[in-house]
């Protein structure tokens, strides 16, 4: 975005590239492959279970080359919208399987090409981290990186990690037909979002098939035979065919020369100010990189803040706290704001706001009834919101522009919803902010006074 931006500016840019395509890990390996997988096993599960609307019950063996075939097709088709020649007509020199390295402040080395520069923006993303287990190497282990390239269906799969990565691809290959067990070892799936809501959407996994481990340390894997042993803690032996590890991500911070260019990092990535900026300030990262969160969303936005500071030189800072977050699980669990456990961690005394969406027409019309929104608030005004159920990541946009824009709970209330529509989840949480004031004995003396007082 940035290249593409300046040099649709008249600015010189050079874009460079390690591999052999643009796209980066989202396009290839990440966001795009992992919704179109997810989207063939849902349709398996919609197909199995046809017999729930009044539909003949089908079996569907399932082809995994035939499905990974057509998650490619997606990819090469969006593939087109980051075609190296589309950049080089925008004006930008595109530098494509070779990778930058800094040699001085100012000074990149591309293979034998020495690139200088008044600014350099650093996106070089992250990549899967792999946890030190003795054997798993030997064993053998899948990450995001080959799993949408696997020809057939593992009979028994274990995921390792019970983050967004894994609990999306575990449900996946759960649902086209492997045998999944998760195993996660810190006492909740996604230990980052409400735990009320992830209990929720455990016992749906776990309806379906998905063995859930929590709380549980790998401790070593063996082979036995062609049959991968996965030894945990408490004696716990699980058998696999294919082991998927999805065990959170890695900044790609090595091999850049950055001691070469005095930019600090850790491994955790590149430090940058507000805006954006390193050690060296004209040097600027976005994206994995740099962090805080892992989102493709995060990098196009913090890719705006550059395009600020770097080209239009405004003095533009960072603002995180409004960053909507999605787990594209079925129902998909969304997030903005504060949870209500961060919410108390602050000191402050939240009113909790929740609505099932069995309540909600639209999803008993559709038979995807499993979740509930829950608003975080305080004094009328919205803190977060999490949200367990159908197109949660869609959906999750209205309390986003609330929060961004500063509506009151009131205001979700009093906004008319259209019927029926899942969307009207919103306008029934908040009202229930309302309920126990306007059905009070108070409220009711009131109306029969006024019914005596006014004929």
């Amino acid at each position: 975005m940035v290249a593409s931006v300046a040099a649709q500016l008249g600015l010189k840019v050079t874009l460079v590239e390690k591999s052999d395509r643009l796209g980066g890990d989202c396009l290839h390996h990440g966001c795009v492959p992992s919704k179109a997988l997810i989207h063939a096993a849902k349709v398996a599960a919609l197909i199995r279970g046809a017999a729930q609307f009044g539909l003949p019950e089908q079996k569907l063996p399932v082809d995994l080359e035939a499905v990974n075939e057509r998650v490619q097709q997606v990819i090469d088709r969006i593939q087109d919208h980051d075609d190296p020649e589309r950049f080089r007509g925008y004006g930008c020199e595109v530098l494509l399987g070779k990778a930058a390295e800094f040699v001085s402040p100012r000074e990149l080395r591309v293979g034998e090409k020495s690139v200088c520069a008044r600014r350099f923006v650093i996106a070089t993303g992250s990549r899967p981290a792999v946890p030190v287990v003795p054997g798993l190497e030997s064993a053998g282990y899948l990450t995001n990186l080959d799993v949408f390239s696997l020809r057939a269906l593992p009979r028994r799969l274990v995921v390792l990690g019970g983050g967004p990565i894994g609990v999306e691809l575990a449900q996946a290959f759960g649902r086209l037909g492997s045998h999944v067990t998760v195993v996660e070892r810190l006492t909740q799936l996604l230990p980052r979002e409400d735990s009320e809501l992830c209990a929720m959407l455990r016992d749906c996994l776990e309806s379906e098939g998905v063995s859930v481990r929590t709380g549980v340390d790998v401790e070593r894997v063996e082979l036995r035979g062609k049959t991968k042993v996965v030894h945990c803690s408490g004696a716990a032996e699980l058998e696999a065919d294919a082991i998927l590890v999805a065990a959170g991500r890695r900044s790609n911070v090595e091999g850049l020369g950055l001691e070469a260019a005095g930019v600090r990092y850790s491994t955790h990535g590149i430090e940058v100010d507000g805006r954006l900026r390193s050690s060296q300030r004209h040097i600027y990262a976005c994206g994995d990189v740099c962090g805080p969160y892992a989102f493709t969303h995060m990098a196009e936005y913090q890719a705006g803040i550059i395009i600020s500071n770097a080209v239009f030189r405004l003095r533009r800072r960072v603002d995180y706290r409004v960053v909507p977050r999605v787990t594209f699980s079925d129902p998909e669990l969304a997030q903005v704001g504060l949870s209500e456990s961060e919410a108390r961690s602050r000191g402050i005394d939240p009113k909790i706001l929740r609505f099932p969406f069995s309540q909600i027409d639209r999803a008993l019309a559709e038979r995807e009834e499993q979740g509930m929104l829950k608003l975080v608030t305080h004094r009328g005004k919205l803190l977060g919101a999490s949200m367990l159920g159908p197109h949660a990541g869609e959906l999750i946009h209205e309390m986003v522009l609330a929060m961004k824009s500063g509506a009151s709970v009131a205001t979700i209330a009093s906004t008319i919803h259209a019927y029926p529509t899942l969307a009207q989840i919103h306008r029934r949480t908040a009202n229930t902010a309302f309920a126990q004031t306007l059905f009070s004995p108070a409220t009711r003396h009131l109306v029969r006074w006024l019914q005596r007082l006014i004929p």
